[in-house]
């Protein structure tokens, strides 16, 4: 549009010059005729040749050598002032013919004179009048705006055909595959950079992605959980063990951290963290304790987010009070024996026993040996199976003759007790650690024993399956009650003290069971009704797989 605007006016402005230039040599030339008529006519017959004329297009005036106008066609020269200053007549005067124009800015009209020089002095002057260019300009404003117009509404529309043409293999490029593109020969530089740029995206997305992976992949692998919030509290990141921790569903990234808890001391350790400190605490969380471990991440001066590791030490924590359980309980019970020793040995020492009573005071002495002895046997033993590196030897091991040999062990304190043992059984073996399988069956049968009642019964039942083989050991002794039956297997503990204490034990036969058992791959099942007798199944697999 503005490029036709631009043109229309140069072609406007050249045109009116050449026909303006043209109409007023054209005017010149034709009163320059006009005139030379008229002076022969007015030679002939003199001024009434003038009077005679009946058009009126052009003026004529008819002036005397002093400057007298004697005649005009369109005034009366009687009342007309002088005309011998007059640019034209003082050229006709002078040379023959003369010509001026004079312009009337109200009217926007311009008026040529041309003048010729009679025989007689006088002079003949023709003039005509012809538009100014501002008045042709005028005229041609009303078919100017309507060319604008039309130009207006062709260039619109030639406009938007074109650049639709021009554009629509643009839009249609294809910016995954710019290299395909057969278009324009000028797009070729852009297309082919389009290529490397995506080429390099791609690249970098995949091994950003493959960089999620493998962070993906380690994350959601941790038993730890891992979660990564920013300095406003929001959730950026987190792992599976997070939300298993916190037993929550999947929280989506963006919420707050403190959806997980909302504990005064779980926010304490947040604050603090994103305050630029570490935090450490432990969260008791669905009954388990959870410590929290949280360091802050700082970029320049500003500390940016916070990364939280949760770690369970249920266990270890657990460990650590059955360690110091157990240590106290060790010492309390090598402190019973030692203690009854060192007193019967200081009165002997003293001389204050009988002769008749030493027998009687030195069996007190050795009984209460044998039960250190035996109290150290089991604390050795239970600390041998706590040790996870002993290496053991696996063979294949007759079950039948393990629970017979255990019975063959147990034999005299059955007969003392009056207490029947049956095996009811074939033989069948399995591969398992001999002195674990036998330490697991002795200690059941010895308590089995120890618990039961006169004229009662200890019972091995024995069968197997394609992949599994189970020892029942069922007794007809006192029973287990129902409260205590979830603590049998801690060590050191038991159901009726002062009943064990006469009959002996450390309280860790079935602790050394549980031990022995767990680490054959097997399990065990406690059933048992006050009153009525015990049975305790143990099942194992029947073949060894690390």
């Amino acid at each position: 549009m503005l490029v036709c605007a631009l043109v229309l006016a140069v072609v406007l402005v050249a045109v009116m010059g050449i026909l303006y230039n043209d109409f007023d040599g054209q005017m010149r030339e034709e009163l320059s005729k006009e005139a030379l008529y008229l002076a022969y006519g007015v030679d002939q017959q003199g001024v009434d040749y003038l009077k005679n004329i009946k058009d009126k297009n052009a003026r004529i005036t008819y002036i005397d050598q002093d400057g007298t106008v004697l005649y005009d066609n369109k005034a009366d020269a009687a009342e007309m002032e002088n005309h011998s200053d007059r640019k034209e007549f003082q050229k006709a005067e002078k040379y023959g013919v003369g010509e001026s124009s004079r312009y009337s800015d109200t009217l926007s009209e311009k008026t040529i004179y041309y003048a010729q020089r009679l025989k007689d002095g006088t002079v003949l002057r023709v003039s005509g009048t012809q538009d100014s260019v501002l008045a042709l300009v005028e005229n041609l404003v009303l078919p100017l705006v309507l060319v604008l117009f039309l130009m207006l509404i062709l260039s619109g529309i030639m406009a938007s055909v074109i650049s639709k043409r021009i554009v629509k293999p643009v839009n249609e490029l294809d910016l995954e595959h710019p290299e395909e593109n057969q278009i324009y020969e000028e797009l070729s530089p852009l297309l082919s950079k389009i290529h490397r740029q995506n080429r390099e995206i791609q690249n970098q997305l995949e091994l950003a992605k493959q960089q999620q992976a493998e962070f993906s992949l380690i994350t959601e692998n941790m038993q730890e959980g891992l979660i990564v919030i920013d300095k406003y509290t929001m959730i950026l990141s987190a792992n599976s063990s997070a939300w298993s921790l916190f037993r929550v569903d999947k929280v989506s990234q963006g919420e707050s951290v403190y959806c997980l808890d909302r504990a005064e001391d779980f926010r304490h350790a947040i604050e603090q963290v994103l305050g630029g400190e570490h935090a450490e605490l432990i969260l008791k969380l669905n009954g388990s304790d959870i410590q929290l471990i949280a360091n802050p991440v700082i970029r320049g001066q500003k500390t940016e987010g916070a990364v939280i590791l949760l770690v369970n030490v249920t266990e270890k924590l657990e460990r650590e009070n059955l360690r110091r359980e157990f240590s106290a309980n060790v010492s309390h019970e090598l402190k019973t024996p030692l203690t009854s020793i060192s007193g019967f040995a200081e009165i002997m020492q003293d001389g204050l026993v009988k002769e008749e009573d030493i027998p009687q005071f030195a069996g007190r002495i050795y009984k209460e040996s044998q039960r250190l002895l035996q109290l150290v046997e089991d604390v050795i033993q239970i600390s041998q199976l706590d040790e996870e590196k002993t290496s053991y030897t696996w063979e294949p091991v007759d079950v039948y003759q393990v629970c017979k040999n255990a019975f063959e062990s147990l034999k005299e304190k059955a007969q003392s007790m009056n207490v029947h043992l049956y095996i009811c059984g074939d033989s069948m073996k399995m591969e398992a650690v001999r002195t674990l399988l036998e330490e697991a069956v002795y200690n059941v049968c010895d308590n089995a024993i120890k618990y039961n009642r006169n004229d009662g019964s200890v019972s091995i039942f024995l069968t197997q399956t394609a992949h599994e083989i189970q020892i029942v050991v069922k007794d007809t002794g006192v029973g287990i009650p129902r409260e205590d039956q979830d603590r049998v297997f801690e060590r050191f503990y038991r159901v009726d003290k002062s009943h064990s204490k006469e009959i002996g034990g450390t309280g860790l036969g079935l602790s050394i069971v549980k031990h022995a058992v767990g680490t054959l791959k097997g399990s065990v099942i406690l059933q048992s009704e006050e009153g009525c007798g015990t049975e305790i199944c143990m099942k194992f697999p029947k073949t060894h797989v690390e």
